[in-house]
């Protein structure tokens, strides 16, 4: 009995009023009304990716507005300067290499975001662009984008910045134009609180211009730009997607406020990280100006199988956390906190991580949800 606490990292629970939103009968995607519905929703999320030029809207994933950020920009054979920050950094360039473009991964431990001293070692003339996850979502570490447009700029080359902002968009402080980024990647399921299906890419004027020679039809930017100057797409568009996404963005950007957005998710990931330090764990992250507000991953003691203790969560308490990938298989959990979340749903999010470790046999002190509220109390 009750709610299912669904508490990866995303897709995120859908507020009800979303999915009421959603529910709304289709409407005819050539029509006047569309017009207007798409014409909002694409005014909104310039907003919400804090940028004046295009944001470009596909049904898609997460992996499909990767593949356009790359196919429209580059071309067979060229060099990408890429960040390995955990597994889906990894994915990103594997889809890179696949498309026929030099990757030159700078490694990583997964415990740190993409380090802007690599640049002036790494970036040469020949690099066509840079490839860095924001935030990223195996880990719960946070690249530092400022710092590394301010490193590329220092090297006197001119690549393309290219971010994936999937796990950050709507959750953490990201700014498209300021930051000097020519392509974020972004999607519908984490913190825009939609389910999956829309995935987005927002194009600086430079970005634009690069016009690339990989293949592409269906990701083809021009054509999704000129029809939507009259509210239009080239394909069917995902319309009740979208009457979601714009009563989310009403509920980010005129109710709650996009600073108030970030600072909710500050404060609930600090106070989570206050729980797991005082259960005795550690957290993924080892760099204090890279932890990530979307989501806290937690390495459990050697001995004990993360995934099972996230067995015996889900079995008993019917809670959802999210698994550890790659490298992190079986050594690390992930609590999601980000998008519909409140004082009150953290509060039951550590209830049940911590009666979960007890009953897995981690060796933990109790005080984890105490240290939690105390923290939330500090910062009401």
């Amino acid at each position: 009995m009750g709610r299912h606490f669904l508490q990866i990292p995303g897709p995120t629970d859908v507020p009800d009023r979303v999915l009421r939103a959603i529910a709304r009968p289709t409407i005819d995607h050539r029509g006047p009304a569309f017009a207007r519905l798409a014409g909002e929703v694409l005014e909104r999320l310039q907003a919400v990716f804090r940028t004046r030029h295009p944001v470009i809207v596909y049904p898609s994933s997460g992996t499909g507005a990767w593949e356009a950020a790359l196919v429209n920009t580059l071309s067979p054979g060229d060099r990408v300067l890429a960040f390995e920050t955990g597994h889906f950094s990894a994915l990103w360039c594997a889809m890179a290499a696949r498309l026929g473009l030099v990757v030159d991964l700078v490694p990583g431990d997964w415990r740190h975001g993409a380090d802007p001293g690599a640049i002036a070692e790494r970036l040469t003339a020949a690099h066509a662009a840079v490839m860095v996850v924001h935030n990223e979502t195996s880990t719960g570490v946070r690249s530092r984008i400022p710092e590394i447009r301010a490193a590329v700029d220092r090297t006197g080359h001119s690549p393309l910045l290219l971010v994936d902002t999937i796990s950050s968009l709507g959750s953490m402080d990201y700014r498209h134009d300021e930051w000097g980024v020519d392509v974020s990647v972004g999607c519908s399921q984490k913190g825009l609180m939609l389910p999956p299906g829309i995935g987005l890419n927002a194009v600086s004027p430079k970005a634009l211009a690069h016009r690339g020679r990989l293949p592409r039809s269906y990701w083809d930017w021009e054509p999704v730009i000129a029809a939507n100057r009259d509210g239009f797409f080239p394909y069917t568009p995902p319309t009740n997607l979208l009457y979601g996404l714009r009563e989310s963005l009403v509920m980010l950007l005129e109710e709650e406020g996009l600073s108030e957005v970030f600072r909710r998710h500050d404060r609930h990931a600090e106070a989570t990280r206050r729980a797991v330090r005082a259960w005795g764990l550690e957290v993924v992250c080892a760099d204090e100006r890279e932890h990530s507000s979307s989501l806290t991953a937690v390495l459990t003691p050697d001995g004990h199988d993360a995934d099972a203790v996230r067995r015996l969560v889900l079995e008993r308490y019917d809670m959802s956390l999210g698994t550890g990938l790659g490298r992190l298989a079986g050594r690390a959990f992930r609590i999601g906190h980000l998008g519909h979340f409140n004082d009150l749903t953290l509060a039951g999010t550590l209830s049940g991580v911590e009666m979960g470790l007890r009953a897995a046999g981690v060796p933990i002190e109790e005080v984890g949800v105490r240290a939690a509220l105390a923290r939330l109390e500090e910062s009401a």
